[in-house]
């Protein structure tokens, strides 16, 4: 048995988690472990194609297309998003952040596709969940563990979010996650495709990304897991989705903030054209070198990520993803470029090393702070080249 098998299995003989699958990739070297089974008191062993529900792990996918629409020429970094999202013409900020929803003033700049990519178009969640601004974005919009089924459609969940005030002027202040969803609808706008026809035709078709999209087909629900949570009142997991639940049938709203369902495999698919500045291993371009460097390269200034330590944890922001700027913590190396999802999900590359390393669980995080499962997996990816332990 491997360290990485030891590890899942312990976890799953102490209870946290029904099952795991886990792909650590060092170049050449890519060793894959499965323990425990697909779902609690199930006979489904956990398999290297068992699809699992991926939550926010979705935002590198989507960023990348975002900048396949720039490369197109369909839209520019630096364009105002309004002529594709009306709803943002015109936004409303609130006078400070902890002011009522009510108590606005105007946005001194429009939104562009940047301030989308880098997460300061002033949409988003705070370190301080308190703030008068931010409820709505839960209450109405949805935002939070990823329930498909229960988010309004495309243009009336982008009508509700026109009446939600930014908490920050835009380009001031790095705010997590509902940039994402907004360029998913920015995507399907743009290219008058849904954001799942276009990510399959520009990046899980190129990629062999055949698990990967927003549902799952009937025929394959046997490999689906079922999902849970921690019981808030103690005793085990508390089962959230079942295989036919959620994810059995496309939703009216995709989100491009963690709507994807996928396996380890075809998420290490997309991390190796990561790795390859945008190439597939068949050899098709998907993005431009300068691209993906983009994409894995700090975008903040130390101003915008005020604030954000509870996400970030002393990470920068790439388009899509965090990047580890200090050693802050045994698992950190400098330029490691991923994210966690909220479904118990990880997903990390190291352009320098190419060190890939993909952990998938279907236990729900209980907030942005990782369980002890991932950073210890983290520590045994070494993403700083050494030898795996």
């Amino acid at each position: 048995m491997t360290a990485l098998h030891t590890l899942l299995q312990r976890y799953v003989d102490e209870g946290a988690v029904p099952g795991a699958v886990a792909l650590i990739a060092h170049g050449g070297r890519v060793e894959v472990q499965a323990a425990g089974t697909a779902g609690v008191g199930s006979s489904t062993p956990m398999a290297r194609d068992t699809i699992f529900r991926i939550a926010s792990i979705t935002k590198p996918i989507v960023a990348a297309a975002v900048l396949m629409l720039i490369e197109d020429g369909r839209i520019g970094l630096d364009d105002p998003v309004a002529p594709w999202l009306p709803e943002l013409e015109k936004p409303r900020v609130v006078r400070t952040p902890d002011a009522p929803v009510d108590d606005t003033v105007p946005a001194v700049r429009p939104i562009t596709v940047r301030h989308l990519l880098d997460f300061t178009a002033g949409y988003g969640f705070t370190s301080d969940f308190s703030k008068p601004a931010l409820a709505p974005l839960f209450t109405e919009l949805k935002q939070g563990p990823p329930r498909p089924q229960e988010v309004a459609a495309t243009d009336e969940w982008m009508a509700a979010l026109a009446r939600v005030p930014l908490l920050h002027q835009p380009g001031d202040t790095w705010l997590y996650n509902t940039c994402s969803e907004l360029q998913g609808v920015l995507i399907a706008r743009v290219s008058g495709r849904s954001l799942g026809d276009f990510l399959a035709e520009r990046i899980f078709e190129p990629l062999g990304m055949q698990d990967t999209g927003f549902s799952v087909p009937a025929t394959e629900l046997d490999r689906f897991t079922s999902h849970y949570r921690n019981n808030p009142d103690g005793g085990g997991l508390e089962l959230v989705d079942a295989p036919d639940g959620q994810w059995s049938s496309e939703p009216a709203f995709l989100s491009g903030a963690g709507g994807l369902v996928s396996t380890v495999d075809d998420w290490h698919a997309f991390a190796r054209m990561m790795l390859a500045e945008g190439t597939s291993d068949a050899g098709h371009r998907l993005l431009s070198p300068d691209s993906v460097r983009a994409m894995v390269t700090d975008q903040l200034t130390e101003a915008q990520r005020v604030g954000s330590d509870l996400f970030l944890e002393g990470q920068g922001w790439g388009y899509g993803a965090g990047v580890d700027l200090a050693a802050a913590h045994p698992w950190n190396a400098p330029g490691r470029y991923g994210w966690v999802g909220g479904t118990g999900t990880s997903a990390h590359l190291h352009p320098a090393t190419g060190a890939v390393g993909i952990l998938l669980t279907q236990v729900e995080l209980g907030g942005p702070t990782p369980p002890t499962l991932l950073e210890e997996f983290w520590h045994l990816t070494n993403m700083s080249g050494r030898s795996p332990a």
